[in-house]
């Protein structure tokens, strides 16, 4: 886990400057394990295993007595020094767009005398937080560290809303587990200013009085092409490492080669590598980086350099079926002399849910955890350097209620196409007929209804969502229950009415509080993509392998901006994501691609999921025993121990809903139990986040 940590304060105001990391009262205190970049009086660290490359700092040079100008940017950035430079004086002049325009994924830290700027990105991949401290303001690019710094307890009412409504941001607000600790909203920079802070905006709202100017739907997949081919060259021209040298090489093993035994070992190869599902967006990636037919800019033209052969790592899943076409798929495209095939065979031992007490403690809770093991064994197999195809989904595709843009903008007969389609995903029946009219009613009604109005009607509805809950919804269904301001989670069916209730309360509050309200389409796609961009950093986590990096360039700041500009029409055609990534290989001058390539792959691991929780439902029975959630006054156990007997015996109930009770459980339990903090000093704080090991009791927190 890799994050930095820093603040700012008023203490120097008074003269109290000395050795890095004084507390307000000349204490010192410091991050465990910290590579410092600037000192006081607003220090700023780097924790975690950084590559050298990794961590960047670019100073300006000022006259005598002038304030100081730097800026430190940590992560993976295509910018040259000399960019990074023209962004730092753009940036001294309030121009922080500049500081996210760049590819990579990267967090950039400006400092002009004592105003400090923390940019976060537009995704949500790379967060920022900040809380009260010391008479002044702490951030970092984690939650727990800042939560160790003030001894926070838990936000029981954070908790209740994330499994309540989980992509919708007025139900979370600024809000982390930790009470104290707060987010700043993706598109946003935190400001400092000698301890007192401000949180903008560097992008864009669309006005909803009018429509915005709609891009030429060729120069915008152009915009596409280039944005990712500028963001997986950023990690091909990276400095190369190896891994680190772990316990050795026990030397030949029957039936293993040294691949096999590094992976035994928990190693990744050297080199760069990628994902290659035979689904569209890792074969994307695994192509442009394999330079078919050429890189512009690397040795010899190869995309992974001269003789060197890009490593894709397909998993095959024994223990669910229906995967064939894909694995055909990959076996085709992985058929070329620039890639390096690797096909990782698991069965139950990386089924869902297996090997829960091993995993580490994350950042925050997600339903990533109960599939940590089973990326974890994907991922030993996969090189420094790898290559994820995550968010490509949530950056590209249309989310149903961008239908009501459209009717907002007056085009209805692009609203043809996808409601067809969903009659046609219905199947043969006499309630696929009125599908059509359904969408359009819904989209319309949607398209007529005030942000206050409709949150307003999700606060009094939310209560209900744990009586008489449907069973598992159907493709035009979850359109349809999707064509809202804010709808239900999955696990919000197995909550407390009392924490209903609670979550339906910041509904309300947000309703009546002023906001800059986006249409009804482009807020939801945002919620869903943030969603997803949190639960992919807690994914990083949980399975994170020593000395590897995954890359996953559709979160890129560069990639989304150029994905936002894609027309709303050409986003909501039944397959367009394949359609917009076929073009862009196309432009890379890649054209043989393997039928049915872009062929949605859903099924098969809702069914890999199903069986992961039959196989491990004693130990779920046991975690739900004597839960903590109950504890906090959120669930009923005996209720959720029902359910889950419920699902491995097949009714039809929700999947996700019961991953995300189970994670933040197990995420309850391994934060419980954990040793030590994350400072040290003389003014280190004495308590860890939790203090005392225990979940506070429901009735002692407020709303």
């Amino acid at each position: 886990m890799r994050w930095l940590v820093g603040w700012s304060s008023i203490a120097a105001s008074f003269g109290t400057v000395g050795a890095v990391g004084h507390h307000g009262d000349g204490r010192t205190v410091q991050p465990v394990g910290s590579q410092l970049l600037w000192g006081d009086p607003d220090p700023l660290w780097a924790v975690g295993d950084w590559r050298p490359d990794e961590i960047r700092i670019i100073t300006v040079a000022t006259p005598e007595g002038a304030p100081t100008t730097r800026l430190a940017v940590l992560g993976c950035c295509g910018a040259t020094d000399e960019q990074l430079r023209v962004g730092l004086l753009a940036a001294r002049g309030g121009a922080l767009r500049h500081l996210t325009a760049w590819s990579g994924s990267y967090t950039a830290v400006v400092q002009i005398g004592r105003r400090i700027t923390v940019a976060g990105d537009l995704a949500g991949a790379r967060p920022v937080f900040h809380t009260p401290w010391a008479n002044g303001t702490a951030y970092a690019t984690a939650a727990l560290p800042l939560a160790d710094l003030i001894e926070a307890q838990l936000d029981i009412g954070h908790l209740a809303a994330l499994l309540a409504c989980p992509e919708t941001p007025e139900a979370l607000g600024d809000g982390t587990p930790y009470a104290g600790v707060k987010r700043i909203p993706p598109g946003h920079a935190l400001i400092l200013r000698e301890g007192s802070r401000e949180i903008t905006g560097y992008e864009a709202v669309a006005s909803l009085a009018v429509a915005a100017a709609q891009t030429d739907p060729v120069s915008a997949v152009e915009g596409v092409r280039d944005a990712l081919v500028e963001a997986v060259r950023a990690r091909l021209t990276a400095p190369r490492h190896a891994p680190e040298t772990l316990p050795a090489d026990p030397g030949p093993v029957p039936g293993m080669g040294p691949a096999e035994r590094r992976a035994a070992r928990g190693a990744p190869v050297p080199g760069i590598g990628a994902d290659l599902s035979g689904g569209s967006a890792s074969a994307t990636l695994a192509l442009l980086a394999a330079g078919l037919p050429g890189l512009p800019g690397t040795v010899l033209g190869h995309g992974t350099g001269a003789g060197e052969r890009l490593l894709a790592v397909t998993f095959n899943d024994l223990s669910a079926q229906g995967n064939e076409d894909e694995l055909e798929r990959a076996r085709v495209i992985a058929a070329n002399p620039r890639l390096h095939h690797v096909v990782v065979a698991a069965g139950e031992e990386a089924l869902p849910y297996a090997s829960l007490e091993s995993g580490p403690l994350t950042d925050e809770p997600s339903p990533s955890l109960v599939v940590g093991e089973r990326h974890r064994r994907r991922l030993a197999a996969g090189s420094a350097d790898h290559f994820v195809g995550h968010g490509a989904r949530q950056v590209l595709d249309a989310h149903p209620a961008r239908l009501a843009d459209l009717l907002m903008d007056r085009r209805r007969r692009h609203l043809l196409r996808p409601v067809a389609a969903l009659a046609r995903a219905e199947g043969p029946s006499t309630h696929s007929l009125f599908v059509p009219l359904a969408v359009y009613r819904a989209a319309r009604r949607l398209a007529r209804t005030s942000y206050r109005t409709g949150l307003e009607t999700a606060a009094s509805l939310l209560p209900e969502a744990n009586r008489d809950a449907p069973g598992l919804d159907t493709p035009a269904d979850a359109s349809l229950a999707s064509l809202t301001w804010s709808r239900p989670g999955p696990a919000a069916r197995w909550l407390t009415g009392e924490a209903l209730a609670e979550v339906s309360v910041r509904l309300q509050e947000a309703a009546i509080r002023p906001a800059s309200v986006q249409r009804p389409g482009e807020a939801r796609a945002r919620a869903a993509l943030a969603r997803h961009a949190a639960d992919q950093r807690i994914l990083e986590q949980a399975a994170e392998i020593r000395s590897q990096r995954l890359h996953a360039p559709y979160l890129d700041n560069q990639v989304v901006r150029a994905a936002r500009a894609l027309p709303e029409s050409l986003r909501v055609q039944p397959g367009a994501r394949a359609a917009i990534l076929r073009r862009v290989l196309a432009g890379a001058g890649i054209h043989d691609l393997p039928p049915g390539w872009g062929a949605p792959s859903q099924a098969t691991s809702t069914a890999a999921g199903r069986i992961g929780l039959r196989a491990a439902l004693p130990d779920l029975i046991a975690l739900f025993d004597a839960p903590l959630l109950a504890d906090a006054g959120l669930i009923e156990a005996r209720v959720v121990r029902k359910a889950l007997r419920a699902a491995s015996e097949g009714e039809p109930l929700p999947l996700d809903g019961l991953a995300e009770l189970a994670s933040t459980e197990l995420w309850l339990r391994r934060l419980v139990t954990r040793r030590g903090t994350c400072w040290t000093g003389t003014a280190a704080p004495r308590q860890r986040a939790v203090a005392g090991g225990v979940v506070p009791a429901r009735r002692t927190l407020q709303a």
